[in-house]
């Protein structure tokens, strides 16, 4: 029987593992390409890439960061994800141990992270991404009703849903109100979706808070983007991964002292 260290050792290389698999995800689904067939390649020069060139993190400092065939510079987002995916793991296992709650936020982290990477890099919310986090959010509402509080499935099952409905639906009101006032739409599609999400893990209370507090983390953002780029827009899904992330950790401390206070 392996002890906490080697344990703790053996997730954070797992989640190197998964980072490996997600940078995958962030560069294919949004190119509507498949994230099984063919296997990894270079995106620049499309040879494949070899098993010992696909090493999480190691293969990267090995290579200098390029590519072994053509040379050319291959993203830094891609030894970013693999850390961070690794560290991220390795925090909530020390964090919450085996338990529901290690299991929900080893899908939640994981999928929040490549959402904000994705709507980084090309503005767009893979549906794939979000429908898989509301299928695993409200099937461990119900197998852990604990997480929402409950004590019996139906109960679990039934505050995963409130929370699904709530954070989807403050965004598509949001959203019809901008397009009335505005004339354009002011709300993506993909961000209904996370929101919705995230809401499936944390339940309709603190999502309400998530809605309230995203674009508080966003406008220092978004002014800068809007007065030192010119940007008419930014992406506003990784303020709502962030937001809903903290939530997700220390929503109970948040929520009682804006009750107690």
């Amino acid at each position: 029987m392996m002890d906490g260290g080697a344990v703790s050792l053996l997730v954070l290389i797992l989640g190197f593992c998964v980072g490996s698999f997600l940078n995958v995800c962030i560069y294919r689904m949004p190119r509507e390409e498949s994230i099984v067939s063919p296997g990894s390649h270079c995106p620049l020069c499309q040879k494949p890439v070899a098993w010992y060139d696909n090493i999480p993190l190691v293969s990267y400092l090995a290579l200098g960061g390029k590519c072994r065939h053509c040379r050319q510079r291959i993203s830094p987002r891609y030894f970013f994800v693999e850390l961070c995916t690794g560290f991220l793991g390795y925090y909530l296992w020390r964090r919450y141990g085996c338990s529901w709650e290690f299991a929900a936020a080893a899908v939640l982290f994981p999928v929040l992270l490549a959402v904000t990477m994705t709507d980084f890099e090309t503005g767009f919310i893979p549906d794939k991404l979000t429908f898989f986090g509301v299928a695993a959010g409200l099937t461990l509402s119900g197998l852990a009703p604990a997480l929402m509080g409950q004590s019996v499935w139906y109960g679990g099952l039934l505050q995963a849903g409130f929370g699904l409905l709530a954070g989807g639906g403050i965004l598509v009101a949001l959203g019809y109100l901008g397009n009335a006032i505005f004339r354009k739409e002011t709300m993506g599609g993909g961000d209904i979706k996370l929101l919705a999400m995230i809401g499936t893990f944390i339940g309709w209370k603190e999502v309400i808070f998530v809605f309230l507090f995203a674009p508080i983390l966003a406008a220092p953002f978004a002014l800068f983007a809007k007065f030192a780029r010119k940007a008419e827009t930014i992406p506003f899904g990784p303020y709502l991964a962030v937001t809903g992330a903290l939530f997700y950790l220390f929503g109970d401390r948040i929520m009682a002292y804006f009750y107690l206070s």
